[in-house]
């Protein structure tokens, strides 16, 4: 399989004879960053699985649209954020929570989770991490776990830079302040 060039796919995409192909290379080359980015939030393997696979579904059914005025990356990212809030949302009216409320819920679900097989001081962040607002849970996992340039962050959210910015500080110093603190 040749390496993976943003600009060759994106081309492959408007030839009908290659998207087929063309969106395999995307799925291939996205569908772990795309994981993990969904189950920073969801924390269920099984739902971050649920809603990778719409995802990708959604990007199928709208690539007719996709007119590369932005990276590709940055628009498939738009799509999972948007599905996992749909989601998260959806979750929160199930469990009768306010949409601003914590969603401490997803804790339980972490707990389930056989796939999780992180020590306590891994459950403790992410307790941490859960009880942030969402776009500050968003906006943490994103620069602290993905390293991501607030730049990008901006294009996928649709926020400033310096509101991006004010965000990560803000859930830094909550994230730091729950590991810190005596139970």
């Amino acid at each position: 399989m040749q390496p993976y060039n943003e600009a060759s796919i994106v081309e492959q995409l408007q030839n009908p004879l290659k998207c087929r192909e063309a969106f395999t290379q995307i799925v291939a080359h996205y569908s772990e960053p795309l994981y993990w980015q969904i189950r920073k939030m969801v924390l269920s393997h099984d739902d971050a699985d649920d809603l990778l696979q719409n995802t990708f579904m959604k990007a199928w059914n709208s690539i007719a649209y996709f007119r590369a005025e932005a990276r590709l990356s940055t628009w498939l990212y738009r799509i999972a954020v948007n599905e996992t809030i749909t989601f998260l949302n959806k979750q929160r009216q199930q469990n009768q929570i306010p949409l601003d409320g914590d969603d401490l819920f997803l804790l339980d679900k972490l707990e389930a989770d056989e796939w999780f097989d992180g020590d306590d001081l891994q459950k403790k962040l992410q307790e941490a991490i859960v009880r942030l607002p969402e776009k500050q849970r968003l906006v943490f996992n994103m620069r602290y776990f993905d390293d991501m340039k607030y730049e990008e962050m901006s294009h996928i959210l649709g926020t400033s830079v310096g509101a991006l910015k004010a965000s990560y500080h803000h859930a830094a110093r909550k994230v730091e302040e729950y590991l810190t603190s005596e139970d």
